[in-house]
């Protein structure tokens, strides 16, 4: 690691600690040359994550782009906005745990309305009107008879 003050390549690490946000190590160093002491950070480095649409055409995922459609289907409700903030959490956490490099929107639109229906059922049919694309209003009466049983 560079020494930010005179430029050597020799550092020793004194001090390795778990960061406030537990997803990195921070790590304070000295240079063997000046004696500067600086803190670094070590991630994992990880692999977007991309999404396959239904037209075939791929794209990272975004978290605001699902932050936005979640905001759509809360609008007027009182769902705080750091519950869908985990929520999306929750879905990517278990997607990149699962391996895999490339999903179908289809399977984040499912694993979306499986944690939106225990938050608040009217923003659950406002997501799935969106992304089931109801074709009449006997799907959608369908699906509000599922939601009542």
């Amino acid at each position: 690691m560079r020494c930010p003050k005179c430029g050597c390549e020799e550092s020793k690490v004194v001090d390795s600690r778990p960061s406030d946000s537990n997803d990195a190590i921070r790590r304070r160093r000295e240079c063997i040359a000046c004696g500067y002491r600086f803190t670094t950070y070590e991630r994992k480095e990880e692999t977007p994550l991309m999404v396959l649409k239904k037209d075939g055409t791929k794209e990272p995922f975004d978290h605001q782009k699902l932050m936005r459609g979640l905001l759509t289907a809360t609008a007027k409700r009182q769902v705080p906005i750091a519950q869908l903030d985990s929520l999306i959490d929750d879905i990517e956490s278990e997607l990149r745990d699962n391996g895999v490099s490339e999903v179908p929107s289809s399977e984040i639109g499912n694993l979306v309305l499986k944690r939106l229906i225990d938050v608040d059922k009217v923003a659950y049919v406002r997501f799935a009107s969106v992304y089931r694309d109801f074709k009449d209003l006997d799907e959608f009466s369908e699906e509000l008879r599922s939601l009542s049983q």
